[in-house]
């Protein structure tokens, strides 16, 4: 069977991931009789130096005449000076509103290969991590109203963001995180800050009146200075994490560093259809692009969750997953996660290691 995919390969080490999760998916492919159709496009830094504009219209195009989409990372110090719609993140931003991606699926799992990577104690860690935030992505204060008074900048200058959210946004993604916690441990914390701000009372509110559609899942509440504190403290007590867009974002990334290596984890941005977005959550780290040290298993990962989650492919995904475990525990690293005694790969070596584990497992 035919699955047309689009591959943003964006800014910095983007390309270079990129390129190795195809090869994983192209082994997938090989082994289980699927062609994985592939056609790039631009977004982010290299978009604006070609095409003047974060996000090409074509790109736009491209991407909802296909599948899926596949994306590397954006941005980079070359482009900050830039207006914010102008920047490459607005690209990002962009591309989730246009195809109607409101929600953000981010697992974080301590791999048993990775668990001396883990900066948490040992007895903490023993508890186990495993924990997908589910974020809301287009709504918040990221797409709220904004400004800056000024003429020049002095005392008198001010900004200001405005964060909203409608009851629609808040059960659509909420639906979503009971859908996850339905095939889990039927748990789920919704992490707000709802002793300050009006729009995370009305959040609260809509969350629990769902819980009567989904009466055999736990719902708590957390304030989300504590779910930080929480997620480094005792990080075995989540299971489901729903939250909205900022405290998704900031969330996400401290559960990913709690795994070992934000080089590892990988998310999805969903809507409505199967169209989804996959990308590595690390961002394009520029100052080690095109040396071959960047670690693709995030991405390879991600092609992993494309397979489940926009292909209903679950054996194939679970080949792929199996055969970044079986690397793993052959000591087979990239820098970010060297042990002692590791063998050290190159970014295009662990993505053919990966590729050969899943042919010859």
């Amino acid at each position: 069977m035919n699955y047309k995919i689009a591959v943003i390969d964006g800014d910095g080490i983007g390309p270079e991931v990129c390129a190795a999760a195809i090869e994983s998916l192209r082994a997938v492919g090989k082994k289980y009789k699927h062609d994985f159709l592939f056609e790039h496009v631009l977004m982010g830094g290299r978009a604006i130096d070609e095409y003047g504009v974060p996000l090409p219209k074509e790109t736009v195009n491209v991407c909802k005449k296909s599948q899926s989409v596949l994306l590397g990372a954006v941005g980079g110090p070359k482009w900050d000076a830039l207006p914010g719609h102008l920047r490459p993140e607005a690209g990002l931003l962009g591309i989730r509103k246009a195809l109607g991606l409101y929600a953000n699926i981010r697992p974080a799992s301590l791999l048993n290969a990775l668990k001396e990577t883990c900066p948490l104690r040992t007895d903490i860690r023993d508890g186990g991590i495993d924990i997908i935030v589910v974020r809301e992505l287009t709504g918040g204060i990221y797409f709220g109203r904004r400004n800056t008074l000024q003429k020049a900048i002095n005392e008198n200058t001010y900004a200001y963001d405005t964060e909203k959210y409608s009851v629609k946004e808040i059960r659509r993604i909420a639906e979503k995180a009971y859908a996850v916690a339905e095939k889990r441990k039927k748990k789920i914390i919704s992490v707000d800050k709802a002793n300050v701000l009006d729009s995370s009372r009305l959040w609260r509110k809509t969350v629990h009146e769902m819980n009567k559609d989904f009466p055999d899942i736990e719902v708590t509440d957390m304030l989300v200075d504590n779910a930080a504190m929480q997620l480094v403290k005792n990080p075995s007590q989540f299971d489901v994490i729903l939250t909205s867009n900022m405290f998704g974002d900031i969330l996400s990334d401290e559960a990913a560093m709690i795994t070992g290596s934000i080089g590892i984890l990988a998310s999805a941005s969903l809507g409505k259809t199967g169209l989804g977005l996959y990308e590595p959550i690390h961002g394009s780290a520029p100052d080690i692009a095109g040396q071959n040290i960047a670690n693709p298993i995030a991405a390879i990962l991600s092609a992993a969750m494309m397979l489940r989650m926009s292909f209903d492919l679950d054996r194939e995904a679970a080949a792929l997953e199996k055969a970044v475990n079986c690397v793993l525990e052959k000591n087979m690293r990239t820098a970010d996660i060297k042990e002692k005694d590791s063998k050290v790969l190159g970014c295009k070596e662990m993505g053919e290691a990966i590729a050969d584990a899943v042919l010859f497992a």
